[in-house]
């Protein structure tokens, strides 16, 4: 067994995602030890325990590894795991990065400096087309590429826009590469396949599930430099990537909308946390001018400093009374909510909802239960 097929066959198992890997990874040392490890040992490992034990010491139980390749080589899918060149850098920072992704087409070399994850709702107005259809289109101009999901409404007019402005393009499924849903959309993700990638974490036969969906926006938000948001209600999955986002340390953006819409609800309430506005394409790459490894060639590295200094101080002085207090308190060390509450004195409540303003402005990251201040 190789290092490369003991990474496919954990992500075959069910109930084995990245952070039980992680587990096993830290003290076993490689995917390939893991499974040399006696299964005794296995379930001794807390969060592992008896059943996940079994799985893996009797793996081939469960798991047809050469069916899965074959299934694969014929439906024109390269499987890369991580640490092979070919795993995307950016993706690979993120601490839940997935064990493998099965990759139709070529995901774009540039793709760590110039891409742009897209997300809105479904149900989207006139308005939230015609923005996503904009935006999308000047970013893949301007040599972006544009990321996002293949779901119905901004997902696929912002696929659909980059690939009419010539651009690339990167789908994200929520199931194996096999089952694409909708399937309505196979024919764009044929397309996007070649200017592009369709990539997914999941086996090839794995029907998506209401679990996997979010759980794809993480790689979505994960192998974007930044994330827009065109249109989103509060209960739109829109807000669960923006969330991943943060989190993650990417730039989030937001495209306003009317007080009275409730589609446009869940933007306003990201630009009311601090999510950039973004009204045309400028206001994006106004940000992108100054994020390490992205220029347009004419900044000076002291004009940058400069500017960054300047966008450093507008944040410092952005912040409320409450998330100042709490971003000195964690100068001191990495504390739960609860402990920023007691030594603090601000409820529970208002710790959460400053802790979110205080992530998109990059100020904090969110480590398990523990935030952590950022430089």
């Amino acid at each position: 067994m190789t290092e490369r097929e003991a990474y496919i066959i954990l992500n075959m198992l069910s109930g084995i995602g990245p952070a039980r890997v992680a587990t096993l990874l830290a003290l076993c040392g490689t995917p390939r030890e893991i499974f040399a490890c006696p299964e005794h040992a296995l379930a001794a490992i807390q969060g592992i325990g008896p059943v996940l034990a079994e799985k893996i010491a009797h793996w081939d139980r469960y798991v047809d590894l050469r069916r899965e390749l074959e299934l694969a080589e014929r439906g024109g899918v390269r499987i890369v795991t991580r640490g092979e060149e070919a795993y995307p850098e950016l993706l690979s920072t993120i601490h839940d990065a997935p064990l493998c992704l099965y990759v139709r087409g070529e995901i774009p070399d540039s793709i760590s400096s110039r891409s742009l994850a897209v997300v809105g709702t479904r149900n989207m107005t006139q308005y939230g087309q015609r923005m996503a259809q904009h935006l999308s289109e000047a970013a893949a101009f301007a040599g972006f590429t544009i990321v996002s999901g293949l779901a119905y409404g901004v997902d696929a007019v912002a696929h659909r826009a980059a690939l009419n402005a010539g651009g690339l393009s990167v789908s994200v499924l929520g199931g194996g590469l096999a089952r694409i849903q909708p399937q309505e959309h196979v024919p764009l993700a044929r397309e996007i396949a070649q200017h592009g990638a369709v990539i997914s974490e999941y086996p090839m036969e794995f029907s998506p599930t209401r679990h996997s969906f979010p759980m794809r926006n993480r790689i979505i938000s994960g192998i974007s430099r930044a994330t827009l948001v065109v249109e989103a209600g509060l209960n739109s999955g829109s807000l669960i990537t923006a969330s991943f986002a943060c989190e993650q340390g990417r730039t989030l953006f937001a495209v306003p909308g009317q007080a009275d819409n409730p589609q446009a609800a869940g933007c306003n309430k990201l630009i009311r946390q601090n999510a950039i506005l973004v009204e045309n394409f400028d206001h994006i790459l106004e940000e992108f001018d100054f994020l390490p490894g992205f220029s347009r060639g004419r900044n000076t590295l002291r004009e940058e400093s400069a500017a960054e200094q300047f966008f450093e101080e507008q944040a410092d002085a952005s912040l409320s009374t409450e998330g100042a207090k709490i971003a000195d308190f964690l100068a001191k060390g990495d504390a739960s909510v609860d402990d920023i509450s007691a030594a603090t004195g601000i409820p529970a409540s208002e710790v959460m909802a400053s802790l979110i303003g205080l992530e998109l402005l990059r100020k904090v990251r969110k480590e398990g239960s523990l935030y952590h201040r950022l430089r």
